[in-house]
């Protein structure tokens, strides 16, 4: 007999086990040997690991690097695919890419800034959808810009329909090709008012992008305001911008007609942070984190320690006579007892971010009770469940909304809810990474499982997590590659 949750919803069933015939079999038998991680789990994740700039701050840093008529130096950049990608298109156009006296620091000279053929622009780009954010640089330095098919982690459609208006409410004409999309400013770029129907962080990050040299003023309303949009706001007042951050998600700003490059290093990654805190939980370890900041990370600071876990914050010390200097960081560690069930729901800035909770979900099925995950952010994100539950996990999802607030998925076809229950014994299985950020969370699976799973896919992790496998061996995991 179905038995069923206080809120009348079905209480989940038993997971399912792994079955050699079924699709994901299929999936295994065609994924290639060489991109295989064996991982050996059971074991507690311990150690001291450090993050570098944000993926999602340091790849927009570079292509705010187009719109100076001087060389720019980013500082503290990971060496992540995401970041070789932007590097490659920028030198495709022109740019000349060096590396800094320091470690982790570039310089980008745009003084060359030129065309680049399509196809070039169509084989480099690949599954990045970064090309679409150098459309307004391109547009002013050059006056027409290409944007390719557009890929990226399969979590939802996120449509491109807002950058195309927005480009051309700031005056761009647009012309739909079977290849792609070129782009033209026959008479420039201009200010504009416009309101977001979502505080969409790329269709915040486009405007920034286009209207700090759009003549005018332009006006954004409904912005994202995540620590990353500040931090490029940060960077392109450097070069000169005039920007203005209003109350209720109003940002202004005023254009000029030109910038210089700038000096800048960016804020660290929260989302890696937290993915090596959840780390710590699911597979009962200690983990400390240099350079993660808890400024940026509070929301999720609050979450972790309602569940049980513990951490301590360590500021930076900065040298002085008699005082070395230091590096601050975050201490994460499992308490040694039972975690508790939260009930969570995703949220734009400063709600919980979408990106922390896969990982989370992983430590929250060995929390004890019922645990509720609504994903409000992105409408199919959730895909990545049903690997857990092969691995032994009792997750189910649902189409309604289970969280305090209503969204604008529900009553849709969109099964963007999960409870977890918990705890739960993890066991070893066949994974196949499906995105960025789901493959990790499988990973940190595989970590907490007993036996050896074999993880499929593993390169699309450094898509966005710096020398993972260097990581994983600091901490002492025990993992090897096929092959």
């Amino acid at each position: 007999m179905l038995t069923r949750l206080p809120n009348g919803y079905p209480r989940p069933l038993a997971a399912p086990r792994f079955n050699p015939g079924a699709p994901d079999a299929r999936r295994l038998e065609v994924t290639l040997t060489d991109d295989v991680l064996v991982v050996h789990g059971g074991a507690p994740l311990q150690g001291q690991i450090r993050v570098r700039g944000a993926k999602n701050l340091v790849s927009k840093a570079m292509v705010a690097a187009l719109l100076g008529e001087s060389p720019s130096h980013l500082y503290d950049v990971p060496r992540i695919r995401d970041v070789e990608v932007v590097r490659g298109l920028l030198e495709l156009h022109g740019v000349k890419v060096s590396d800094g006296a320091d470690d982790g620091e570039i310089v980008m000279d745009p003084t060359n800034v030129e065309s680049a053929s399509t196809d070039e622009i169509n084989v480099h780009a690949g599954s990045s959808r970064i090309p679409i954010l150098l459309c307004g640089p391109l547009l002013h330095r050059l006056g027409h810009a290409f944007i390719p098919d557009l890929g990226g982690c399969h979590i939802g459609p996120r449509p491109i329909d807002f950058h195309i208006q927005a480009l051309r409410e700031f005056g761009a004409v647009v012309e739909k090709t079977p290849e792609g999309m070129h782009l033209s400013a026959p008479t420039g770029l201009r200010g504009a008012k416009l309101e977001l129907p979502y505080p969409s962080v790329g269709a915040t990050e486009q405007v920034l992008l286009t209207a700090v040299r759009a003549e005018g003023v332009t006006e954004l309303r409904n912005a994202a305001i995540e620590p990353e949009i500040m931090d490029l706001i940060c960077v392109l007042q450097k070069m000169g911008a005039i920007i203005t951050v209003h109350t209720d998600r109003v940002i202004e700003v005023h254009g000029v007609p030109r910038l210089h490059g700038y000096k800048h290093r960016p804020i660290p990654d929260r989302i890696e942070a937290a993915s090596w805190a959840a780390a710590a939980l699911a597979t009962k370890g200690e983990i400390e984190v240099l350079g993660a900041r808890q400024a940026d990370m509070m929301t999720f600071l609050n979450v972790f320690r309602s569940i049980g876990g513990e951490c301590e914050i360590t500021d930076e010390r900065v040298a002085r006579p008699g005082v070395t200097a230091a590096e601050g960081g975050i201490k994460f560690w499992h308490p040694g007892h039972e975690l508790q069930a939260v009930a969570l729901e995703t949220d734009v800035h400063p709600g919980f971010m979408t990106d922390w909770q896969q990982p989370l979900v992983v430590a929250l099925t060995q929390a004890r009770g019922l645990s509720i995950m609504h994903e409000t952010v992105y409408e199919q994100r959730l895909g990545y469940t049903d690997a857990l539950n092969q691995m032994g996990a009792t997750i189910q999802v649902y189409r309604d909304c289970l969280g305090g607030t209503p969204c604008r998925f529900g009553r849709r076809n969109f099964m963007h809810s999960a409870v977890i229950a918990g705890p739960s014994k993890l066991h070893a299985a066949d994974l196949v990474i499906p995105d960025l950020r789901a493959g990790f969370a499988h990973l940190i699976a595989a970590l907490a499982a007993e036996g050896t799973s074999r993880v499929y896919g593993v390169d699309l992790i450094n898509r966005g997590y710096e020398d993972f496998e260097g990581k994983l061996a600091a901490l002492g995991a025990h993992v090897e590659r096929l092959g």
